[in-house]
């Protein structure tokens, strides 16, 4: 019998609604983090890594943002407990244990990674403060400092081996937003300043620990280094170019022979579903390789939803496999239920395997290879793989986000406008979750 039984998932049903019952009981005189906007840094090998928190009250509880340039992150599930502050990162199992001060909040980050690597990163905050590196950042800009606005062609040097990016920033001031995009995704919302001639941008969105400093040289080109969290650092160099591309990533991952593609996987309940099975049968499917630790996966997944909500009826299905950073079954399945009710994820979610690229190749031998989370793969009524997507870019990339949008908008509808051709002799089921 599956160690994760049906007796549990009412339980997981329920958390959002225990934690809403907690919120409903906070207040400003419950001892917990004053209503307004409190400058949060992290301590990470290239310095600190500030971002902000705005703490606020919704409908009688509390709830806060994280705020990273234009974007920001709402966290519903907070506790407060005599001075003790815990923050539970939506859709994630990151979380902020802290101690409130007065106006000061100290403690830590900790990060869940696969196979027991959790990093436990050092943190604090103080309420008032709405700099992000340092105070006047939303000033003119210093006279002679140079503009980085623009999109710049990207390489990392990813221990010795060069992967190429693009870096797509804009300057007010002294104030910089943008993001890099990469083959396998974006790095979602930074924000920063430049200050003579050092950039710096950091990030930190529920998911990603991200540091950046650079400098732009006498030529206008740039070079710096990269942190994300406390157990990666990367250095990179920057050239201007409005003409930078990262190739077809439709055409990275690819079937290995034929046109099918099929898959045996637990949901939630521990029941296998295959794309085999009759539920499938004449309909168009989505099959997106994702996992809940995965930024990009959580802005995937947004689309997703909307997507499956509004097109569920002309014979669309999604399936989720789920690669998490468990290789138990009973933990992987409790994040991606926060995943789903992070969404509101109504369609299918499977539990795949741990969230490595060579273990997610091996469970998909039918793949040339997973280069990426999330991967999705568009397959036709008849079961024809018609078009297989690595990567993913988000919000923070602007037009590109839009283009991917239409884009996958443009597949399914070809797909549903297509007649349900002859179906042979199949296999029952009917998945659940």
């Amino acid at each position: 019998m599956n160690p994760f039984t049906a007796a549990r998932r009412p339980l997981l049903r329920m958390l959002p609604m225990i934690a809403m019952l907690g919120l409903a009981s906070c207040s400003r005189t419950d001892g917990g983090p004053r209503d307004g906007v409190w400058r949060a840094v992290l301590q990470v090998p290239g310095g600190e890594l500030p971002f902000s928190i705005e703490f606020t009250h919704e409908k009688g509880g509390r709830v806060a943002y994280l705020v990273n340039g234009p974007d920001r992150t709402r966290i519903d599930e907070i506790a407060v407990n005599d001075g003790a502050v815990t923050l539970r990162m939506p859709g994630f199992n990151n979380r902020i244990d802290a101690k409130l001060e007065g106006d000061t909040l100290s403690g830590t980050l900790l990060m869940v990674k696969p196979k027991g690597k959790d990093q436990t990163i050092p943190f604090r905050a103080r309420y008032g403060d709405a700099f992000r590196f340092s105070p006047g950042a939303d000033g003119p800009a210093e006279p002679g400092a140079p503009d980085v606005t623009g999109r710049w062609a990207v390489t990392f040097a990813d221990g010795g081996k060069n992967s190429p990016a693009i870096g797509e920033f804009k300057q007010q001031g002294r104030t910089v937003t943008g993001t890099f995009l990469t083959p396998t995704g974006d790095h979602r919302f930074l924000a920063g300043e430049i200050r003579g001639r050092e950039l710096r941008l950091s990030k930190f969105d529920g998911g990603h620990v991200f540091l950046y400093h650079a400098t732009v040289g006498e030529d206008g080109s740039l070079a710096g280094r990269f942190w994300s969290g406390i157990a990666f650092e990367d250095s990179f160099t920057a050239r201007r170019d409005e003409d930078a591309s990262l190739g077809d990533a439709d055409q990275a991952t690819k079937l290995v022979s034929g046109d099918r593609f099929d898959f045996r996987f637990p949901d939630l309940s521990g029941a296998n579903v295959s794309l085999r099975d009759q539920f499938f049968k004449g309909k168009v499917v989505v099959v997106a390789l994702a996992g809940s630790w995965c930024p990009n996966c959580h802005d995937e997944a947004q689309l997703l939803v909307d997507l499956y909500k509004r097109k569920r009826a002309q014979g669309l299905e999604v399936v989720s496999l789920m690669f998490e950073q468990f290789g138990d079954f009973g933990r992987a399945a409790e994040a991606t239920y926060r995943f789903r009710d992070s969404y509101g994820i109504e369609y299918t979610t499977l539990i795949a395997g741990i969230s490595d690229k060579d273990d997610a190749a091996s469970r998909l031998p039918q793949l040339n290879g997973v280069f990426a989370f999330p991967t999705t793969i568009f397959i036709d009524r008849g079961g024809k793989v018609r078009k297989i997507h690595t990567g993913f870019s988000g919000p923070a990339t602007g037009e590109h986000y839009t283009k991917l949008v239409g884009d996958f908008e443009r597949t399914v509808d070809l797909l549903l406008a297509e007649p349900v051709p002859p179906l042979p002799p199949t296999e029952p089921g009917i998945p659940k979750v």
